[in-house]
Protein backbone atom coordinates (compact mmCIF):
# COMPACT_ATOMS: atom_id res chain seq x y z
CA UNK A 1 0.00 0.00 0.00
CA UNK A 2 1.44 3.21 -0.95
CA UNK A 3 1.23 5.75 1.65
CA UNK A 4 0.85 9.63 1.71
CA UNK A 5 4.35 10.78 0.65
CA UNK A 6 4.83 7.81 -2.46
CA UNK A 7 6.50 4.80 -0.24
CA UNK A 8 5.65 1.16 -0.58
CA UNK A 9 4.67 0.56 3.01
CA UNK A 10 5.24 -3.75 2.58
CA UNK A 11 6.97 -4.69 5.90
CA UNK A 12 5.24 -5.18 8.81
CA UNK A 13 7.11 -5.86 12.51
CA UNK A 14 4.97 -7.44 15.50
CA UNK A 15 5.62 -7.07 18.54
CA UNK A 16 4.43 -10.10 20.73
CA UNK A 17 5.40 -9.28 24.04
CA UNK A 18 7.31 -6.70 25.89
CA UNK A 19 8.54 -9.49 28.21
CA UNK A 20 12.10 -10.35 28.16
CA UNK A 21 14.97 -12.62 29.51
CA UNK A 22 17.54 -9.94 29.65
CA UNK A 23 17.14 -6.10 31.21
CA UNK A 24 19.64 -4.30 28.57
CA UNK A 25 20.49 -0.91 30.26
CA UNK A 26 19.76 1.13 26.98
CA UNK A 27 16.29 -0.44 27.22
CA UNK A 28 14.87 -1.14 29.84
CA UNK A 29 14.73 0.30 33.98
CA UNK A 30 16.82 -1.63 36.30
CA UNK A 31 13.69 -2.29 38.08
CA UNK A 32 12.34 -4.73 35.17
CA UNK A 33 8.56 -4.49 33.35
CA UNK A 34 5.25 -3.86 35.23
CA UNK A 35 3.29 -6.49 33.48
CA UNK A 36 0.91 -6.33 32.09
CA UNK A 37 -2.88 -8.27 32.76
CA UNK A 38 -3.12 -10.41 30.03
CA UNK A 39 -6.32 -8.93 28.68
CA UNK A 40 -3.81 -5.90 27.61
CA UNK A 41 -1.86 -7.49 25.43
CA UNK A 42 -2.52 -8.97 21.69
CA UNK A 43 -3.57 -12.60 21.61
CA UNK A 44 -2.00 -15.16 19.01
CA UNK A 45 -5.03 -15.21 17.76
CA UNK A 46 -5.57 -11.27 16.92
CA UNK A 47 -1.75 -11.36 15.82
CA UNK A 48 -2.40 -13.97 13.17
CA UNK A 49 -5.31 -11.69 11.98
CA UNK A 50 -3.03 -8.53 11.89
CA UNK A 51 -0.82 -10.62 9.57
CA UNK A 52 -3.44 -11.51 7.38
CA UNK A 53 -5.16 -8.18 6.80
CA UNK A 54 -1.43 -6.69 6.24
CA UNK A 55 -0.71 -9.10 3.56
CA UNK A 56 -4.17 -8.88 2.23
CA UNK A 57 -2.88 -4.98 1.56
CA UNK A 58 0.26 -6.27 0.06
CA UNK A 59 2.90 -6.14 2.71
CA UNK A 60 5.15 -8.67 1.92
CA UNK A 61 7.53 -8.91 4.81
CA UNK A 62 6.76 -9.15 8.71
CA UNK A 63 9.36 -9.60 11.30
CA UNK A 64 8.14 -10.86 14.90
CA UNK A 65 9.61 -9.09 17.50
CA UNK A 66 9.85 -8.54 20.95
CA UNK A 67 10.62 -7.69 24.26
CA UNK A 68 12.09 -11.10 23.37
CA UNK A 69 9.53 -13.02 21.15
CA UNK A 70 10.65 -16.61 22.10
CA UNK A 71 9.57 -16.14 25.50
CA UNK A 72 5.97 -16.03 24.19
CA UNK A 73 4.02 -19.31 24.80
CA UNK A 74 2.86 -20.90 21.44
CA UNK A 75 5.14 -18.49 19.33
CA UNK A 76 5.97 -21.59 17.53
CA UNK A 77 2.17 -21.60 16.52
CA UNK A 78 2.50 -18.31 15.73
CA UNK A 79 5.02 -18.49 13.33
CA UNK A 80 3.67 -21.24 11.37
CA UNK A 81 0.48 -19.40 10.93
CA UNK A 82 1.87 -16.82 9.95
CA UNK A 83 4.16 -18.55 7.74
CA UNK A 84 0.61 -19.89 5.68
CA UNK A 85 0.32 -16.92 4.65
CA UNK A 86 3.13 -17.30 2.13
CA UNK A 87 0.44 -18.74 -0.04
CA UNK A 88 -1.41 -15.37 -0.35
CA UNK A 89 1.50 -13.09 -0.98
CA UNK A 90 4.01 -13.09 1.88
CA UNK A 91 7.50 -13.46 1.02
CA UNK A 92 9.60 -13.23 4.27
CA UNK A 93 9.34 -13.99 7.50
CA UNK A 94 11.72 -13.02 10.02
CA UNK A 95 12.54 -12.66 14.00
CA UNK A 96 14.29 -10.85 15.91
CA UNK A 97 16.03 -12.36 19.20
CA UNK A 98 18.47 -11.60 21.90
CA UNK A 99 19.75 -14.92 21.10
CA UNK A 100 19.64 -16.21 24.40
CA UNK A 101 16.86 -19.06 23.77
CA UNK A 102 17.63 -20.03 20.24
CA UNK A 103 19.89 -23.06 20.51
CA UNK A 104 16.73 -24.49 21.62
CA UNK A 105 14.08 -23.20 19.22
CA UNK A 106 16.44 -22.42 15.76
CA UNK A 107 15.74 -25.58 14.37
CA UNK A 108 11.77 -25.72 15.22
CA UNK A 109 11.34 -22.54 13.76
CA UNK A 110 13.19 -23.30 10.47
CA UNK A 111 10.21 -26.64 10.56
CA UNK A 112 7.80 -24.01 10.95
CA UNK A 113 8.17 -21.61 8.09
CA UNK A 114 10.66 -18.90 9.54
CA UNK A 115 13.37 -17.53 6.60
CA UNK A 116 15.59 -15.56 8.96
CA UNK A 117 17.08 -14.35 12.34
CA UNK A 118 17.99 -11.05 13.77
CA UNK A 119 20.52 -11.72 16.90
CA UNK A 120 21.14 -9.03 18.87
CA UNK A 121 24.84 -9.05 20.57
CA UNK A 122 26.48 -5.76 21.38
CA UNK A 123 29.60 -7.10 22.63
CA UNK A 124 31.51 -10.69 22.54
CA UNK A 125 33.35 -10.23 26.00
CA UNK A 126 31.16 -12.27 28.92
CA UNK A 127 31.97 -9.77 31.38
CA UNK A 128 30.74 -6.47 29.50
CA UNK A 129 27.94 -8.65 28.25
CA UNK A 130 26.87 -9.32 31.78
CA UNK A 131 26.71 -5.88 32.47
CA UNK A 132 25.06 -4.68 29.75
CA UNK A 133 22.37 -7.15 29.98
CA UNK A 134 22.36 -7.08 33.47
CA UNK A 135 22.86 -10.86 34.10
CA UNK A 136 23.04 -12.71 30.72
CA UNK A 137 25.51 -14.79 29.48
CA UNK A 138 26.86 -13.99 26.07
CA UNK A 139 27.83 -18.25 25.44
CA UNK A 140 23.83 -18.36 25.12
CA UNK A 141 24.38 -16.43 22.55
CA UNK A 142 27.36 -17.46 20.91
CA UNK A 143 25.18 -21.25 21.07
CA UNK A 144 22.57 -19.37 19.49
CA UNK A 145 24.26 -17.94 16.76
CA UNK A 146 25.74 -21.50 15.70
CA UNK A 147 22.01 -23.26 15.85
CA UNK A 148 20.50 -20.69 13.64
CA UNK A 149 23.86 -21.40 11.10
CA UNK A 150 23.00 -24.86 11.39
CA UNK A 151 19.14 -24.60 10.76
CA UNK A 152 19.76 -22.30 7.71
CA UNK A 153 17.66 -18.91 9.40
CA UNK A 154 19.69 -16.93 6.38
CA UNK A 155 20.27 -14.20 5.84
CA UNK A 156 22.07 -14.11 9.69
CA UNK A 157 22.14 -10.87 10.65
CA UNK A 158 23.86 -9.64 13.92
CA UNK A 159 22.82 -6.36 14.85
CA UNK A 160 25.65 -4.46 17.80
CA UNK A 161 24.07 -1.57 18.75
CA UNK A 162 27.11 1.54 19.06
CA UNK A 163 27.86 2.52 22.28
CA UNK A 164 30.75 4.69 22.86
CA UNK A 165 33.46 3.75 25.59
CA UNK A 166 31.70 0.47 25.71
CA UNK A 167 32.03 -1.52 22.54
CA UNK A 168 33.74 1.12 20.11
CA UNK A 169 37.05 -0.70 21.04
CA UNK A 170 34.95 -3.93 19.63
CA UNK A 171 34.10 -2.61 16.10
CA UNK A 172 37.10 -4.23 13.96
CA UNK A 173 36.53 -7.88 15.61
CA UNK A 174 32.78 -7.88 14.80
CA UNK A 175 33.60 -6.64 11.09
CA UNK A 176 36.31 -9.59 11.07
CA UNK A 177 33.54 -11.75 11.97
CA UNK A 178 32.39 -11.85 8.39
CA UNK A 179 34.96 -12.54 6.90
CA UNK A 180 34.92 -16.41 6.80
CA UNK A 181 31.32 -16.86 7.58
CA UNK A 182 27.79 -16.13 5.76
CA UNK A 183 26.69 -13.59 7.88
CA UNK A 184 25.62 -9.92 8.05
CA UNK A 185 26.85 -7.59 11.45
CA UNK A 186 25.06 -4.19 11.30
CA UNK A 187 25.90 -1.60 13.42
CA UNK A 188 22.52 0.68 14.85
CA UNK A 189 23.50 4.20 15.96
CA UNK A 190 22.43 4.18 19.88
CA UNK A 191 18.84 5.58 19.70
CA UNK A 192 17.43 8.71 22.30
CA UNK A 193 14.72 6.22 22.93
CA UNK A 194 13.63 5.66 26.82
CA UNK A 195 16.35 4.70 29.23
CA UNK A 196 18.96 5.86 27.03
CA UNK A 197 17.29 9.27 26.24
CA UNK A 198 19.05 10.79 29.34
CA UNK A 199 22.47 9.10 28.39
CA UNK A 200 25.44 11.48 28.14
CA UNK A 201 26.33 12.38 24.75
CA UNK A 202 29.68 10.31 24.56
CA UNK A 203 27.72 7.41 24.21
CA UNK A 204 26.05 8.22 20.99
CA UNK A 205 28.48 7.62 18.38
CA UNK A 206 28.08 8.52 14.84
CA UNK A 207 28.12 5.43 12.37
CA UNK A 208 30.37 6.64 9.83
CA UNK A 209 33.23 5.55 12.97
CA UNK A 210 32.66 2.50 11.50
CA UNK A 211 34.55 3.28 8.24
CA UNK A 212 37.47 5.06 10.18
CA UNK A 213 38.35 1.83 12.18
CA UNK A 214 37.86 -0.10 9.19
CA UNK A 215 39.12 1.38 6.35
CA UNK A 216 39.61 -1.42 4.26
CA UNK A 217 35.84 -2.08 3.72
CA UNK A 218 34.40 -1.78 0.48
CA UNK A 219 30.87 -0.11 -0.44
CA UNK A 220 28.29 -2.03 -1.76
CA UNK A 221 25.75 -0.54 -3.85
CA UNK A 222 22.58 1.10 -1.87
CA UNK A 223 19.28 -0.77 -2.95
CA UNK A 224 16.84 1.76 -2.17
CA UNK A 225 13.40 1.58 -1.26
CA UNK A 226 13.28 -0.55 2.30
CA UNK A 227 17.10 0.04 2.44
CA UNK A 228 17.84 0.44 6.14
CA UNK A 229 21.71 -0.02 6.31
CA UNK A 230 24.65 0.78 4.00
CA UNK A 231 26.81 -2.33 2.96
CA UNK A 232 30.12 -2.78 2.93
CA UNK A 233 32.17 -5.96 2.86
CA UNK A 234 35.60 -6.73 3.65
CA UNK A 235 37.65 -7.70 0.34
CA UNK A 236 37.16 -11.41 -0.72
CA UNK A 237 34.70 -11.94 2.82
CA UNK A 238 31.89 -13.87 2.96
CA UNK A 239 29.71 -11.99 4.90
CA UNK A 240 28.74 -8.06 4.94
CA UNK A 241 28.69 -4.87 7.04
CA UNK A 242 25.47 -2.95 7.32
CA UNK A 243 25.67 0.88 9.03
CA UNK A 244 22.31 1.89 9.88
CA UNK A 245 21.97 5.35 10.78
CA UNK A 246 18.58 6.48 11.99
CA UNK A 247 20.53 9.95 13.69
CA UNK A 248 22.97 11.26 11.62
CA UNK A 249 22.09 10.14 7.65
CA UNK A 250 18.45 9.25 8.58
CA UNK A 251 16.87 7.00 5.71
CA UNK A 252 13.13 8.12 5.70
CA UNK A 253 12.80 8.82 2.38
CA UNK A 254 13.34 4.86 2.14
CA UNK A 255 11.31 3.92 5.44
CA UNK A 256 8.96 0.73 4.03
CA UNK A 257 7.63 -0.33 7.48
CA UNK A 258 4.91 0.06 10.43
CA UNK A 259 5.05 -1.48 13.95
CA UNK A 260 2.26 -2.85 15.95
CA UNK A 261 3.60 -3.25 19.90
CA UNK A 262 2.43 -6.02 22.27
CA UNK A 263 -1.00 -4.01 23.29
CA UNK A 264 -2.22 -3.57 20.05
CA UNK A 265 -0.73 -0.12 19.16
CA UNK A 266 0.26 0.78 15.21
CA UNK A 267 3.13 2.98 15.36
CA UNK A 268 3.44 4.64 11.88
CA UNK A 269 6.94 5.71 12.96
CA UNK A 270 9.40 4.66 16.05
CA UNK A 271 10.28 8.22 16.13
CA UNK A 272 7.11 9.19 17.02
CA UNK A 273 4.82 9.38 19.89
CA UNK A 274 2.01 8.79 17.16
CA UNK A 275 0.03 5.63 18.20
CA UNK A 276 -3.42 4.01 16.55
CA UNK A 277 -5.40 1.73 19.03
CA UNK A 278 -6.71 -1.32 17.70
CA UNK A 279 -9.46 -1.10 20.33
CA UNK A 280 -10.94 1.57 18.24
CA UNK A 281 -10.89 -0.42 15.34
CA UNK A 282 -12.31 -4.18 15.89
CA UNK A 283 -13.81 -5.86 13.00
CA UNK A 284 -11.88 -3.73 10.66
CA UNK A 285 -8.02 -4.49 10.54
CA UNK A 286 -7.14 -3.72 7.33
CA UNK A 287 -8.79 0.13 8.08
CA UNK A 288 -6.72 0.19 11.41
CA UNK A 289 -3.29 -0.59 9.10
CA UNK A 290 -4.64 1.59 6.45
CA UNK A 291 -5.12 4.61 8.90
CA UNK A 292 -1.69 3.87 10.15
CA UNK A 293 0.04 3.76 6.56
CA UNK A 294 -1.53 7.04 5.75
CA UNK A 295 -0.87 8.58 8.53
CA UNK A 296 2.71 8.04 8.25
CA UNK A 297 5.29 11.04 8.67
CA UNK A 298 7.07 11.96 6.10
CA UNK A 299 10.37 11.68 8.27
CA UNK A 300 11.46 12.21 11.93
CA UNK A 301 12.44 15.18 13.62
CA UNK A 302 15.35 13.90 16.50
CA UNK A 303 17.70 16.20 15.56
CA UNK A 304 15.53 19.26 15.65
CA UNK A 305 13.95 21.42 18.47
CA UNK A 306 10.49 20.01 18.12
CA UNK A 307 11.46 16.53 18.57
CA UNK A 308 9.24 15.13 21.73
CA UNK A 309 11.45 12.27 22.68
CA UNK A 310 9.56 8.78 22.87
CA UNK A 311 8.01 7.65 26.03
CA UNK A 312 7.91 4.27 26.10
CA UNK A 313 11.18 1.97 26.15
CA UNK A 314 12.40 -0.09 22.94
CA UNK A 315 11.21 -3.15 25.04
CA UNK A 316 7.64 -1.93 24.76
CA UNK A 317 7.22 -0.71 21.08
CA UNK A 318 9.44 -3.39 19.62
CA UNK A 319 12.48 -3.77 18.10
Amino acid sequence: MIDSYGRDINYLRISVTDLCNLKCTYCMSEKGIRKKNHDDILSLEQIACIAEAAVKLGVTKIRLTGGEPLVRRGILDLVQDIASLKAKGLKDLGLTTNGVLLKNYASELKKRGLDRVNISIDTMDGAKYKEITRGGKVEDVLAGIQAAKEAKLFPLKLNVVLIGGFNDDEIEDFVNLTADSEIDVRFIELMPIGEAGDWDREHFLASNEILKRVPRLIPLPFKGHGTVARMYKLPNSKGKVGIISPLSSHFCNYCNRIRITPDGKLKPCLHSNIELDIRNYYGDLERFLSDGILGKPHKHCIQSSEYEPIRRNMHEIGG
